[in-house]
């Protein structure tokens, strides 16, 4: 294999990792110029479908949020981001990593998860700034938040 072909199967795992599945519409949130474009790529590869913006006026199988902590409120965004969801949808949290501009503290992200009533899994690293983490909402459980 190349190591363009390691490169890109590497992205499309990472995507993968995160939850994000074939033929899903990903909801973009908190975009910005400091985004991992390599992320946002590997959503699109492996997804087979381009990321939609703020704008997308449908439900999303998946929101993509880019979080800073200068963004306002976490827990806010998140129950924003709860509402241009599926059902059973997730949303893939980014935060700068310790020591980068925006970064967001652990016990700040984890009450604001468990407030916004999901649940999260263990962070990953998803570039060289950013760390995402899956949420979705409790089994059996359904999150508030406007529909759209």
């Amino acid at each position: 294999m190349s190591a363009t072909a390691d490169h890109a199967e590497e992205r499309t795992n990472l995507a993968a990792r995160l939850g994000f599945q074939s033929g899903q519409v990903v909801q973009e949130l908190g975009y910005d110029e400091d985004t991992e474009q390599d992320l946002r790529e590997a959503i699109e590869e492996h997804t087979g479908t381009e990321l939609v913006d703020e704008d997308y006026d449908d439900v999303a199988d998946a929101v993509l949020l880019w979080f800073r902590d200068e963004d306002g409120d976490l827990t806010d965004a998140l129950v924003d981001a709860i509402g241009f969801l599926e059902e059973d949808g997730m949303i893939c949290l980014l935060t700068p990593k310790t020591g980068r501009d925006g970064y967001v503290e652990p016990s700040d992200i984890t009450e604001a998860v468990q407030t916004a009533g999901l649940s999260q899994t263990k962070p990953v690293s998803v570039g060289k700034d950013w760390n995402g983490s899956r949420l979705v909402t409790p089994k059996g459980a359904k999150a508030g938040g406007p529909r759209r």
